[in-house]
Parts: structure tokens; C-alpha cells; sequence
């Protein structure tokens, strides 16, 4: 029997398809897509901007609570602190949409889509098309894709679905097995994530393990739980491109501050 701990991933993806459910039937799949497409989009090229060589590249997290840490900021405001992140120096913003268990909202998507000029990314649990035509009528460049929670065919199916209005994606991974099952749908942008989802524990040497097993041509996301530019410099020295950095950021006094010193030591 699974111990609570080990079913949160479950426990939130279940919420999640249940909320799509209840948006579904306030405005179907169809409207929603033309509504999508009545608006008027440049995409800021998420994947693009995390190629340069020339900085650190920072995706740069708004989260207002996290299930292992309950609220991480108070005063949270994502549009102020997507702001103050650009400025700092971010390479793309990432901004939590899940309501359930982290205090997210689509509205915050929008809003930070709106008032900055780099890519921002969607990051939820994507378990349906209807999540993604939702991301691309609130501005998002990007969507998550957490390999844990879909098969095989629900990835490859939701990577061209994502493709097809235009979004990049970001493809999560946590150990060597959802890694080959990332690359073998043709994931162009992959993350590690160094947090176990299922127990939220914290583990920065997943990242450092998985790097030879991701191809040069593939670029490399590393995330969570990073305390230090040191940790960001010797994992871009192995070949990770850029960097999801949220508590260390959410959780600081000055959170651009942060961002700044992080960016200049890394």
C-alpha cells in the first residue's frame, strides 16, 4: 500500500484532470482553441533563449506554495516579481498554474505574459490538450511535460499538440528510465529534475548523474533545489544549459537580489 508521501503525484494529478473537467464544460475544447487563435502572438523562443553561452541562463520560478514547504511567500505578486526577475537578469519566467496544491492560477500566467518581454513557461501537471490550448490563450511560450505522469503515447501526443500552437516544451524528467522514454519521443529540451515528485525529496546529484546520458544536440535543463552558484557552475561546466531555480528564489528576502548575486558568482 502506498504511504501518502508516495501517492502525492497521483493525489495532484487527480485534482488536476478534475479541474480540466469543470473548465471543459464552462468553455469547450472548440472555443477555447478559437479563442487561442484570435489573439495576437510572437513567440519569444523559450528553447532559444536557453542556448546563449554568453550567461547563465536562468529560468526563473513564481511560486507561491509548495506542498513539502507550504507557503513560500505571502506577499506574492508574479507580475511584480516576473518584472524585477527580467531585470535582474532571467533568461524566461516560469510561473505555477496549479491551484490545488500550489496556489497558482492561469490568471497569473496571463498577467506575467503580458507586462515582460522574455519567453515564459507554463509549469503544471499537462495531462490533457485542453491544458495547452489554455496556455496558449494566456500568452504562455512554453508548457511543462512531466514524463512521470503520462505514457508514452499521451507524451508524443501532447509534444505535437504543443508543437502545433506553437508552444515549446519542456520535457521533465527524474531518473534514467523516463530520460530514454523523453528521448525516444524526440523531447528537444529536457529537464532534470533533482525533486522526487512522489516524495518530494531533494537530490541535486540527480542532475549531475543523468548529463552523459543526454546528447549534445538535446538542451539541458537542470532543476530544484539548488542553494548556491557553485552547484549552477559546476553543472554547466558538465553541459547543462540552463537552470529552474524557485525556493532559493521565492524564499530570499529580495528575490531579484537573489537572482542578481546567483548570476554574477555562477
Amino acid at each position: 500500500m502506498l504511504t501518502v508521501e508516495a501517492d502525492l503525484l497521483a493525489t495532484i494529478v487527480a485534482a488536476v484532470r478534475r479541474i480540466v473537467e469543470v473548465r471543459r464544460a464552462r468553455e469547450p475544447f472548440e472555443a477555447l482553441v478559437r479563442r487561442a487563435e484570435g489573439m495576437r502572438r510572437v513567440p519569444r523562443g523559450f528553447r532559444a533563449a536557453l542556448q546563449r553561452s554568453d550567461r547563465v541562463n536562468v529560468i526563473a520560478e513564481c511560486k507561491r506554495r509548495s506542498p513539502s514547504r507550504g507557503v513560500l511567500r505571502s506577499d506574492y505578486d508574479p507580475v511584480g516579481l516576473a518584472g524585477a526577475y527580467e531585470e535582474a537578469g532571467a533568461a524566461a519566467i516560469s510561473v505555477l498554474t496549479e491551484s490545488t496544491f500550489f496556489d497558482g492560477s492561469l490568471d497569473h500566467l496571463r498577467a506575467v505574459a503580458e507586462r515582460t518581454s522574455i519567453p515564459v513557461l507554463r509549469k503544471d501537471f499537462i495531462v490533457d490538450e485542453y491544458q495547452i490550448a489554455e496556455a496558449w490563450a494566456a500568452g504562455a511560450d512554453a508548457i511543462l511535460l512531466i514524463v512521470a505522469v503520462l505514457g508514452d503515447d499521451e507524451l508524443r501526443k501532447l509534444d505535437v499538440a504543443a508543437q502545433r500552437a506553437g508552444l515549446d516544451v519542456l520535457v521533465e524528467v527524474h531518473d534514467a528510465v523516463e530520460l530514454d522514454r523523453a528521448l525516444a519521443v524526440g523531447a528537444q529540451t529536457i529537464g532534470v529534475n533533482n525533486r522526487n515528485l512522489r516524495t518530494l525529496a531533494v537530490d541535486t546529484q540527480v542532475s549531475a548523474a543523468l548529463i552523459e546520458r543526454i546528447p549534445k544536440s538535446v538542451t539541458a535543463v537542470a532543476e530544484s533545489g539548488f542553494q548556491s552558484a557553485a552547484e549552477l557552475a559546476d553543472l554547466r561546466k558538465a553541459g547543462y544549459g540552463a537552470f529552474l531555480v524557485g525556493e532559493h528564489l521565492m524564499t530570499s528576502a529580495d528575490p531579484a537580489n537573489a537572482l542578481r548575486e546567483l548570476l554574477a558568482a555562477a
